[in-house]
């Protein structure tokens, strides 16, 4: 290799690094940010530096393998590896146990079966009937399964196929560049729109206050004058009913 060229190539070598180092910089307020929002909901004895580094782990791996020809954001491709190294660790401490977890299945099936046989969304009475639950045994495990379903737009879930999609798909992101994409974005968040308007008046609210005025789930209580464990139960049936809703239009 030729001088001029050894020169042009760590020339070349630094400025990516440069890049991709100015990434993680600008935007380590972010990964604490969500770090902080989640931890709130976690319990105490989680340790919230192992979720920073996990926080961190995920914004090195999106520096590194963020292509900007694809159209879209470098946060928004933030948040999807940060979120997911930040549920991955959350699984390793077992936190997001195998049984809470089924539990939360089992519960997003039965409103499914419920929803195509009465041809409406069920009410909780009617879910925790089927399920052979009172109603104090049904609030109690949406509470237990409150948690899991702490969910942000660019939280994934899984289909019985296996197939993944996200709520985060149905955002338009207005800086993509295909316009088949952009089509397909509108129709998502049409039908994500669409979902949340015919939620039930309280968790329509619930799912409002928290996801776009960011308000947590005491703030949320004091607006509409319920308790925390009410507003926590009305988030996990809200979240229940959206996933279930948003799937087909994932595949």
């Amino acid at each position: 290799m030729n001088c001029q060229l050894k020169v042009y190539v760590e020339e070349s070598h630094r400025g990516s690094f440069a890049s991709r180092d100015e990434l993680i910089i600008s935007h380590m307020p972010l990964a604490k940010f969500l770090v902080k929002r989640m931890a709130a909901h976690l319990p105490p004895h989680l340790d919230e530096e192992e979720l920073m580094s996990a926080a961190v782990m995920g914004l090195i791996t999106a520096a590194e393998r963020f292509d900007p020809t694809r159209g879209i954001l470098f946060k928004t491709f933030a948040e999807q590896r940060i979120k997911g190294m930040l549920l991955d660790e959350l699984r390793s401490q077992d936190w997001l146990s195998r049984s809470v977890r089924t539990k939360y299945k089992r519960l997003e099936k039965e409103f499914a079966i419920l929803r195509q046989r009465l041809g409406r969304d069920p009410t909780g009475e009617e879910v925790a009937k089927e399920m052979g639950l009172d109603l104090n045994q049904y609030n109690r495990l949406l509470e237990e399964v409150h948690s899991f379903s702490i969910v942000s737009l660019n939280e994934s879930w899984e289909d019985d196929e296996g197939s993944s999609g996200s709520l985060l798909d149905t955002v338009p992101d207005k800086d993509a560049i295909s316009p088949q994409a952009q089509l397909q974005s509108k129709e998502l968040a049409e039908a994500l729109g669409q979902s949340i308007d015919s939620l039930p008046e309280k968790e329509r609210l619930v799912i409002t206050l928290y996801y776009h005025e960011e308000l947590n789930l005491k703030e949320i209580g004091a607006v509409l004058g319920l308790t925390e464990s009410r507003v926590s139960q009305l988030h996990s049936q809200a979240i229940v009913r959206l996933r279930s809703k948003m799937k087909p239009h994932a595949r």
